[in-house]
Parts: structure tokens; C-alpha cells; sequence
């Protein structure tokens, strides 16, 4: 099955998104071929996906164990999303001081205030609401000066300047009625719950104050835990 939401997904995201789905993230060899037939991928493929992804460091293989590498292991715990803190109305600011950079440099940095759950006002200047509970890693602050502020301006128009509400929104809902539409099938469920899983990495994390009404973060969160259910049950099943 595929569909604008949930377009085709290769060996290697299958793997990744189901050892994502697992806690912890080691899974059987085994465990994992049966998992990847189900969603129809031939062995074959599989085990050839494993093969590359432990050469490239995306696995750690143990004998007949896979595990995330430690680096995809932390984004596991991304994907569980930072603890919140209630939120005082001031708003977590890094402005990049480093000059002279190379191009790769500056891409990574994008990336990883990104993956931090900031956007960009302007160019090199990253904010947020101040309402996660985690600090910015070392990296970061090498190249950043940090503070916090409070906008003289409306802080919900900020956010909507900031990151594109409405469309994040109507892409969520399109994605819980398309989990709606897979049903028992266990292809197209988890064809849309990798489209899930990306979705929720590009979630702002705002504060109730902030979203815009019928925010459907919470049901995303939701539906990806019953998914991630379903799929502990399989592997217990198969164990």
C-alpha cells in the first residue's frame, strides 16, 4: 500500500522504525525477519539491510541480537518526546556566535537545533517556548549564546511565525484517519505509522497556550503507543 501519506518505505527505515518501536531497542535476528514479512519484505532484503546497517553503524550486532546504535538509540528517546515544564511565557533563545563555520558544520547545526525542537526566527537566531525540561547539549552551546526571553509581541503569533500550525495539523489528522483506514492490516499500519513517527519528530512541543484549537499531537502520541504495543505483543508472541 501507498499513499501520499504513507509513500513507499524501504528496508532500512522497516527496521529502523521497528526496533524504534521496541524497548528495549534489541530485537532477534529472527524476530526481526518475521516482523519485516509481515509488512512484505522478503528476507532476502532484510537480511541485507541488516548487513549494511551494522557496517554503517546504524546496528550493533550481538551474535544473533540487533541493537540501536547508541546514536539511533538516542533518537529513540527523542521520538518518546522531552519532558514539559509548565510554562512561564519566557522563551529559550540560542544565537550562533561562532563565525568562519564550514558548510557542513552550519548544515549539522540546522539538523541538530532541529532535532532540539527550536526554529529559526532569522537567520542563526533558534527559539522555543522555555517549556522543555532538557538542557541543549554541548555541541550546541559551543557555538551558540543562550539565554531566555520574554516577547513584547503576541506569543501565539510568534509561534505561527515560527513553525507552520495549520499545516502540521492538517497533516496530523490526515495521518489518524489514515490509521483509521488500515485497521487490522498489518502492511498499511505500519506503512503509516513510520509516516506517524516522522510526523511527531517535526512536532513543535508547544505549550497549551500555543496550539492552535484541535491540535491532534496528543492522539498522534496515542496511536503510536498502541502501535508500539502491537508490536512488543508480536514479538512476545514469536519469542
Amino acid at each position: 500500500m501507498s499513499t501520499p501519506l504513507t509513500a513507499t518505505v524501504s528496508a532500512r527505515s522497516a527496521v529502523l522504525s521497528l526496533l524504534l518501536g521496541a524497548h528495549p531497542p534489541v530485537l532477534e535476528g529472527r524476530e526481526i525477519v518475521a516482523a519485516m514479512r509481515l509488512f512484505g519484505v522478503s528476507e532476502s532484503t532484510t537480511r541485507a539491510a541488516m548487513s549494511r546497517m551494522v557496517a554503517a553503524g546504524d546496528l550493533v550486532r550481538d551474535g544473533g541480537r540487533y541493537a540501536l546504535s547508541e546514536r539511533l538509540a538516542r533518537r529513540q528517546a527523542r521520538t518518546d518526546s522531552p519532558a514539559t515544564v509548565p510554562w512561564d511565557r519566557t522563551w529559550e533563545t540560542a544565537i550562533v556566535t561562532t563565525s568562519g563555520r564550514s558548510a557542513g558544520d552550519r548544515a549539522e547545526l540546522r539538523t541538530e537545533m532541529t532535532r532540539l525542537r527550536l526554529a529559526e526566527l532569522r537567520e542563526g537566531v533558534w527559539m522555543r517556548p522555555a517549556n522543555l525540561d532538557r538542557a541543549l547539549p554541548a555541541s550546541v552551546r559551543e557555538v551558540t549564546t543562550g539565554f531566555t526571553a520574554r516577547p513584547d509581541d503576541d506569543p501565539v503569533d510568534l509561534a505561527r511565525t515560527l513553525w507552520d500550525l495549520p499545516e502540521w495539523a492538517r497533516r496530523g489528522h490526515a495521518l489518524l484517519d489514515a490509521v483509521e483506514e488500515a485497521g487490522d492490516d498489518g502492511q498499511a499500519r505500519f506503512l503509516t505509522m513510520v509516516s506517524v513517527v516522522r510526523h511527531l519528530y517535526q512536532d513543535p512541543l508547544l505549550p497549551p497556550e500555543l496550539r492552535p484549537a484541535d491540535w491532534p499531537a496528543d492522539r498522534l502520541t496515542a496511536v503510536y503507543a498502541d502501535f508500539r504495543a502491537w508490536l512488543a505483543a508480536m514479538r512476545i508472541g514469536r519469542g
